[in-house]
């Protein structure tokens, strides 16, 4: 007879973050029979080899037949667990390793796939089976095996234990001295907890491992980003880069790396480079379309918002973004059409309120741009532009009273900041206000 097949890497995929299971695919775990394993039978063994073909709906009916016949079957029902999971019958995978486990409790491959589905379904004993895992013997591949169970254990226990997750994360990295799995986890949790310097600790020793880890060198240069150390975190993500050149994510977090570091140019190619693997990233986009409007290159910055829209109709910010570089570029029709957009979509949106009134102002279009500067002052503290925008689109409608009331207002709260419009208000006061 055959060896039970337990096919470990599936269930660990999805009870491990996706460093881990990177590292994991491929690897199985085999229970192999021993002396005392339960009788055999034409039916276990048909459906030993259907597993062993994929065949997992043959494999099914025989083993419920062989289990029904001889309920305490520690081998069927193990067969029938690997089955049902790999049929996407969770529950019923469950059910049968429990079977398993009550019938031989020692069984490390039983423990450890009973720990793991149960797991993956949320199922709190999972910790319960895990454990167990982690005192048995497995048939092969001892060390491996236990790592193993720790490993999943410790993720299992992040959320509740933290504490005992890391030790079991360190019985892992014991056990399996050439896995990167326990150091990459360990410093995600550590990160978490705010544990900077032990996290450090964690990703160098993944690196000392796997100089090539994109896991170990994001994490570092996720904590130097957080302690603003952007020179450091710069060297990581070109480190990064360099390694995995067709790496999206890595090239978007250079290029803000670079652009918080004031090196423009540097950050505007990184950030295409992104956008050019993964033109559907939005928040790429997004990035590179504010770092052009900042920086000037309001061609560039106008066909990345307009890249945006096209991808996304309904998003306010993009058509207020599109809308400043449009007023940049002195095409104010096309700007005020943006940021009356920007405020249908989100008719709380204060800052579009404000650009609208400007635009309206330059189009000429004055009861707009006091509609648009009221509304700015429902969601937004006045200021200065404000009182002298609405102060001129009442002068040039002729409605003195109103004109004159903002221009004292501007003149009130400019305190020399705007000297050019401060010397327009008062010659305006002049003309418009009757003498006394």
């Amino acid at each position: 007879m055959g060896p039970i097949r337990a096919t470990i890497t599936a269930l660990i995929l999805l009870v491990l973050g996706p460093a881990v299971a990177a590292q994991s695919t491929g690897q199985t775990v085999r229970h192999h029979r021993v002396t005392e394993a339960a009788p055999t039978s034409p039916e276990l063994a048909q459906a030993e080899d259907a597993i062993e073909k994929q065949d997992y709906a043959t494999a099914e009916p025989l083993l419920q037949k062989v289990v029904a016949a001889d309920a305490a079957n520690y081998l069927a029902w193990f067969d029938l667990g690997f089955v049902n999971n790999a049929l996407g019958k969770s529950q019923e995978s469950i059910a049968a390793y429990r079977k398993s486990v009550a019938a031989k409790p020692d069984v490390f491959e039983s423990n450890l796939n009973l720990g793991l589905v149960l797991a993956k379904t949320g199922e709190p004993d999972a910790e319960q089976f895990l454990r167990a895992a982690t005192a048995l013997r497995p048939t092969a591949h001892i060390d491996e095996g236990h790592a193993r169970a720790w490993l999943s254990l410790a993720h299992v226990l992040e959320s509740s234990k933290p504490e005992e997750a890391l030790a079991a994360y360190r019985q892992a990295a014991t056990l399996a001295p050439k896995g990167i799995e326990p150091h990459l986890s360990a410093g995600q949790l550590l990160e978490k907890q705010n544990h900077f310097a032990d996290a450090v600790l964690e990703y160098k020793q993944a690196l000392a491992i796997d100089p090539t880890s994109s896991d170990a060198l994001t994490g570092l240069a996720n904590i130097d980003m957080r302690g603003q150390r952007w020179a450091d975190a710069e060297e990581d993500l070109h480190k990064l880069v360099t390694l995995h050149p067709n790496d999206a994510a890595a090239h978007m977090q250079l290029g803000r790396v670079l652009a918080t570091a004031g090196h423009d140019e540097d950050a505007i190619q990184e950030l295409q480079a992104a956008i050019k693997l993964a033109p559907s990233d939005i928040a790429a986009r997004r990035d590179l379309a504010d770092l052009c409007a900042a920086t000037k290159k309001f061609t560039l910055a106008e066909a990345q918002y307009r890249e945006l829209l096209a991808t996304s109709p309904n998003d306010a910010e993009s058509h207020h973004g599109l809308g400043k570089v449009l007023m940049k570029e002195n095409k104010y029709s096309e700007a005020q059409q943006e940021f009356l957009a920007a405020v249908k979509l989100k008719p709380d949106f204060g800052a579009a309120y404000g650009d609208l009134a400007a635009a309206a102002i330059e189009n000429k279009n004055y009861e707009l741009a006091i509609k648009a500067a009221d509304a700015r002052a429902r969601f937004l503290p006045e200021i200065p532009v404000s009182y002298f925008l609405r102060a001129s689109a009442y002068d040039h409608l002729r409605d003195y009273k109103h004109a004159a009331e903002n221009y004292h207002k501007f003149l009130e709260v400019a305190n020399g900041q705007y000297p050019d419009q401060e010397w327009q208000a008062r010659h305006r006061l002049i003309t418009i206000e009757p003498k006394k």
